[in-house]
């Protein structure tokens, strides 16, 4: 069947119907933040796809929140380093994932520099082949010492990179994210301040078999769909690589008051949910959508770091509050490490929390308290 011929009998099929309490359900257990917790660090990384690199301390790194909201008092912090150190975990493009998915990421970057080339990947070539030398100085200089920083390359550039962003003049930096790419060099480990350490990528991913583009991108679509249960039909896989339209992944749904159609991974169909109580991660997948999370836990928030501070409602760096299949609130905290306390400034209740659930959330803020190693100050 053709790609088309896919698409269309996609379109056509008849859609289940979902309730938007089913479809916030979908959601959390999808994500693995429903109960029981998962077990296993590495298991969690694989059915979670990707999680976003952002090393924002105020609480603690967006990943180590993301990662302990499942597993719960079972996390440690040195846990995901020592995965990356064995090198079954490693980072593209600003997302961790686990070592053997690179198998799928392949083909799109030996692509990236062959014709016929994608939009973004066209308007971005001429600018490394003008610069076609420096990027051989960076190729070379990693041949015989690394892993290093983009700070330890010269710039040699001829052209420079014109952007109206912080990347703007920013030459080495920019020229060695396409080459990340084009698949020629790779993220080999942080340092001490969070920089990225860079290496041939031939010495940092596993040799695996290159699965073929086309069987890649749809695998992608069908293991973002597993992650987050349920999805738009426009697909964008959670690497943020590929941008090309291919068959909607598992099986169209329409959710009681919201316009339009959805994906819905099929295996989380009629599947029985136990909630639990969660802190999120402002960079959380199940909030990372703010259009998916007003849909369907129909929540007001947004990060508001980047707002003035007579204009914040919740705080500068406010944690969703998870209560089974809702969303009810924001904590607002603040990981004081100079004194050793974890800052509670305000729990932001989107509506009068139960005895009991006060009692839930209780014990997660101390189990956050425990993992960074602080203690609760209520301020």
């Amino acid at each position: 069947m053709s790609q088309a011929a896919a698409i269309v009998r996609w379109v056509t099929r008849r859609p289940v119907e979902l309730s938007r309490a089913e479809a916030r359900r979908i959601a959390v257990r999808a994500q693995l933040l429903s109960a029981p917790r998962p077990a296993d660090l590495l298991e969690m990384v694989r059915s979670l796809g990707s999680v976003q690199v952002d090393l924002t301390s105020v609480v603690a790194p967006s990943p180590e929140l993301v990662y302990w909201s499942r597993l719960g008092p079972a996390y440690q912090l040195a846990g995901l380093d020592e995965l990356c150190e064995r090198r079954e975990v490693l980072e593209l493009r600003g997302r961790i994932m686990a070592a053997d998915d690179i198998a799928l990421y392949r083909a799109e970057l030996a692509e990236w520099g062959e014709h016929p080339r994608v939009e973004w990947q066209e308007s971005h070539a001429e600018w490394v082949e003008a610069n076609d030398l420096c990027r051989r100085d960076i190729l070379d200089r990693l041949a015989d010492e690394s892993p290093l920083p983009a700070a330890a390359f010269d710039d040699t550039c001829e052209v420079s990179w014109r952007s109206s962003g912080w990347t703007n003049n920013q030459n080495v930096v920019r020229l060695i994210d396409f080459m990340e790419s084009r698949g020629e060099v790779a993220v080999a480990g942080r340092g001490a301040r969070g920089e990225r350490l860079w290496d041939l990528a031939e010495r940092v991913y596993p040799q695996t078999a290159t699965v073929p583009l086309d069987d890649a991108l749809r695998e992608r679509s069908r293991r973002a769909l597993h992650a987050l249960g349920i999805m738009r039909p426009k697909v964008h896989d959670l690497a943020g690589i590929a941008r090309r339209e291919i068959e909607p992944p598992g099986i169209p749904a329409v959710i009681e008051g919201v316009r339009g159609r959805w994906c819905v991974d099929p295996a989380q169909l009629g599947q029985p949910f136990r909630g639990r109580a969660a802190l999120l991660s402002p960079l959380d997948q199940l909030v990372f959508d703010r259009k998916r999370m007003h849909d369907i836990f129909e929540f007001d928030y947004q990060l508001e770091m980047y707002r003035p501070k007579a204009k914040r409602r919740w705080g500068y760096y406010a944690l969703p509050i998870l209560s089974g299949d809702r969303l009810v609130g924001k904590l607002d905290a603040t990981a004081d490490r100079g004194r050793d306390r974890l800052v509670i400034h305000a729990i932001h209740e989107d509506e009068n929390f139960p005895t009991s659930f006060r009692a839930a959330l209780d014990r997660e803020i101390r189990s956050l308290a425990k993992l960074l190693d602080l203690t609760i100050e209520r301020a």
